[in-house]
């Protein structure tokens, strides 16, 4: 990194810090503090884009079993039309997004670099709805099992990355025992913007959506989190609660992974939990701000999840954007809307630097996680030559799961479960953090990823 970026890191966290000291944040112990790179699009407003070809939705965009396809081929469709149904218990819906014809039921490749069953749709431009789609709804007159069926309907699932079903999450074994419903705004990974644009542009369906889930826990406050690096999304939804007894705005310290669940949870409660465990056994019930809206237009607004917001951002491409898009598009064709790549381009991510998949192809479809396209122009693993580890110590000060990754790297490059279990590493959340810290230049992340899907596998295996 040239000392021009590094000078612009160090004057914003100075210029963070000092803005911070006049309030009193929330966080968590350990952490980094990376360029946040939300200079290229933070103040660069939604805009609507309407795909031109062929759409794409696989079967499996979320946690647990993949959707069953409920048309076949030829089929006709509906925006607004169910085209696939749950596949379980812990799985969701899937609504088209446009009007259109069922090209084919087949295999096609994901960001993952795996092919996955997913049904092909061609887009007829017409954007025909289903009887009733955008009907206004009261949430108020509704009872609790008709705003679950609402959002189960919807094919809500995290929209913050994990894909997990927000109508399984929302139906904890105890609800009375839910105290804190929180709402995260803190929108860590770098060069994402897109949670930070809704809180400037659409605070009312944040604080809306809000208000559905606190209908359905009678003991719950709700908590909206937010770093402290959006002043501007703090104060139009401190505005918004102001008259509500029953929600709070509470700014957080700006670091990296402020936003990853336990971390959160630690932070707005001062409650800890562990990979063993849910939020709902701290009382807890965490939802992304995209979520959240997505929620409120479900119950609200009769309107299923179709849309993402998505950033097109870094050095890498011409014209940085941030896009309401429908679920299915190409990235492609995000990619050429925003001025195309720019030549030379090194690294391409789906989602952010930190947490995101580097991605050979832009032949691929946006899905109900998809947050971001991260374009660089150079890419840091490549530059940097891995070295021996010089034990400064320097992972274990930033590791947030309070663990030590110099021991677990050891395990790691014997692949021996038992003593990476030993050490903790299932507790590792996988923010990277430790690399981004190892002057080393160790690829400490990936080989606890690996080691974790090992450990699950033989677990599996073991039933």
């Amino acid at each position: 990194m040239d000392a021009k970026s590094l000078l612009y890191i160090h004057n914003g966290i100075c210029n963070l810090e000092k803005g911070e000291e006049s309030m009193k944040l929330a966080t968590f112990k350990g952490g980094v503090h990376p360029d946040d790179g939300k200079r290229f699009t933070k103040d660069k407003p939604v805009q609507t884009y309407l795909p031109k070809g062929e759409l794409v939705f696989p079967l499996s965009q979320h946690i647990g079993a993949p959707a069953k396809p409920v048309v076949k081929k030829k089929d006709t469709v509906l925006m607004g039309q169910l085209i696939a149904e749950a596949g379980g218990f812990v799985s969701a819906n899937i609504v088209s997004s446009v009007s259109g014809t069922v090209k084919a039921i087949e295999p096609r490749i994901t960001v993952s670099g795996a092919k996955v069953d997913a049904i092909v749709i061609e887009n007829d431009g017409n954007y025909t709805p289903v009887e009733g789609l955008g009907q206004y709804r009261d949430y108020t007159k509704m009872s609790k099992q008709e705003i679950l069926d609402a959002i189960r309907e919807a094919g809500i699932v995290g929209l913050g990355g994990a894909g997990f079903p927000t109508h399984v999450k929302l139906m904890p074994k105890n609800p009375d025992a839910i105290d804190h419903i929180i709402v995260n705004g803190a929108e860590c990974e770098p060069y994402l913007t897109s949670d930070y644009r809704m809180m400037i542009e659409n605070p009312e369906q944040i604080v809306g959506g809000l208000k559905v889930m606190l209908q359905l826990f009678d003991n719950a406050k709700g908590v909206i989190a937010v770093e402290a690096n959006k002043p501007t999304g703090i104060k139009n939804l401190q505005e918004l609660v102001k008259n509500e007894p029953r929600i709070e705005v509470v700014p957080l310290k700006t670091k990296y992974p402020q936003g990853a669940e336990r971390n959160l949870i630690y932070a707005v409660t001062g409650r800890k939990i562990n990979s063993t465990k849910l939020p709902a056994d701290a009382g807890c019930i965490v939802d992304n701000v995209d979520t959240v809206i997505a929620i409120h237009m479900a119950v609200c607004e009769k309107t299923p999840l179709m849309r993402r917001i998505v950033t097109v951002t870094g050095s890498g491409i011409n014209e940085p954007k941030n896009y309401n898009v429908k679920i299915g598009t190409c990235f492609a064709e995000l990619a050429e809307a925003s001025g195309g790549l720019k030549e030379g381009v090194k690294k391409v991510i789906a989602g952010g630097p930190m947490m995101g998949m580097s991605i050979p192809s832009l032949d691929v479809p946006i899905v109900k996680t998809s947050s971001a396209l991260t374009c660089l122009m150079q890419d840091d693993v490549e530059r940097f030559e891995e070295t021996a580890c010089i034990r400064c110590g320097r992972c274990v000060q930033v590791c947030p799961s309070n663990i030590v990754p110099q021991k677990l790297i050891e395990a790691a490059m014997k692949y021996d479960s038992a003593a990476f279990v030993a050490l903790n590493g299932m507790e590792c959340c996988e923010c990277g953090c430790c690399t981004y810290a190892c002057p080393a230049r160790r690829p400490l992340t990936q080989a606890f990823r690996q080691m974790r899907q090992q450990v699950t596998a033989e677990r599996r295996k073991k039933g």
